[in-house]
């Protein structure tokens, strides 16, 4: 599933001739950025953080679209709840593609500087597919309620044409909020410094480049976007889940209650997993930390979050386990299946 930028964009944020930018009354007098990053930390370990995230990198590449191939080629994995897992792990796909390679390249590079538009589109594209990503674990959730507390109407409520809809408005959503945030951010001037204390182009060190008196209302105007949005997901997820638990006590068998709850299982823990290092590092306490500790944080939930998804989705989902065997074993030996 792709995700096209609107028309308007990059006009809206398009540099100016002789300028970094031109937003309507504002000017900013950077052109480009550098990303501190890695850049803190000793020069003999920067080959092995290399290694380390591309291996990491090319496995979340590899398993989400082993995910998606095995979703594509085996008919009983044509269910919503698998149409809504390809459209996850494209979203991933696309969410470290956005990051990953610049923050590989500059592990290895002595010059971290980053245009202004470059940075504008990052923060985007980082946003739309980390918010899709939120948006579609709602979905799942979502969907994981109706086929447990209304078993008799998942076919009506969960018909192709309803998942199509569901699918498309996260994406939609994670959309319109990384073109918010972004043109938020990027409408405020920037008289240097110029170092962004941080290996992507993120809002809150961004925000502390930013000069005049719109900062601290961007400020309050991007987190109050955020946080309703995250929260929102949150809490509608747990609303699901509440439903689902109540009706899984219902259930008068042992092996009834375990089979109802083997279905959610994987979708759970991913959950526990995104929402656990989002919290870790944005409801961290204020205070001094050092920049090196804040960089490894901030790894968490760009690096390692999305190479954990395909794993928990693979290992803890029986039927797609079995599945991505046999079409493995197919492809091996095509003459044994």
């Amino acid at each position: 599933m792709a995700c096209g930028l609107p028309p308007t964009w990059p006009p809206s944020l398009s540099p100016h001739p002789g300028m970094a930018a031109t937003l309507g009354r504002n000017h900013s007098s950077v052109s480009e950025f550098i990303l501190v990053g890695f850049s803190t930390f000793p020069r003999h370990l920067l080959p092995a953080f290399f290694l380390l995230f591309l291996l990491m990198y090319l496995f979340t590449l590899l398993g989400n679209l082993l995910i998606m191939a095995t979703v594509w080629s085996e008919r009983s994995l044509h269910t919503p709840m698998y149409l809504f897992l390809c459209a996850l792990s494209t979203s991933e796909i696309l969410y470290t593609l956005a990051i990953t390679p610049r923050l590989l390249a500059d592990l290895l590079s002595t010059r971290r500087t980053i245009t202004w538009a470059a940075c504008a589109s990052q923060m985007f594209f980082s946003f739309t597919f980390g918010f899709t990503h939120s948006f579609l674990l709602t979905v799942m959730g979502y969907d994981r309620y109706v086929a447990i507390c209304h078993p008799l109407r998942y076919n009506v409520l969960m018909s192709p044409r309803g998942c199509a809809c569901l699918v498309a408005w996260s994406w939609v959503g994670g959309s319109v909020t990384g073109l918010v945030v972004t043109t938020a951010v990027f409408h405020l001037t920037f008289c240097g410094p110029n170092e962004i204390h941080h290996f992507l182009c993120h809002v809150p060190p961004l925000l502390k480049l930013a000069c005049g008196t719109d900062v601290p209302v961007v400020a309050k105007g991007v987190g109050l976007v955020c946080i309703m949005a995250l929260l929102g997901c949150c809490l509608l997820i747990l609303l699901s889940y509440a439903f689902i638990v109540a009706t899984i006590l219902r259930i008068p068998s042992a092996e009834g209650r375990h089979k109802a709850f083997s279905t959610c299982a994987s979708h759970l823990t991913v959950v526990i997993v995104h929402y656990g290092f989002a919290s870790v590092v944005y409801l961290k306490p204020k205070g001094p930390q050092s920049l090196e500790r804040d960089t490894l944080m901030a790894i968490t939930y760009t690096v390692l979050t999305p190479f954990l998804s395909p794993i928990i989705f693979s290992l803890r989902n029986k039927e797609l386990k079995t599945a991505m065997t046999k079409t493995f074993l197919r492809k091996l030996h095509p003459s044994s299946i």
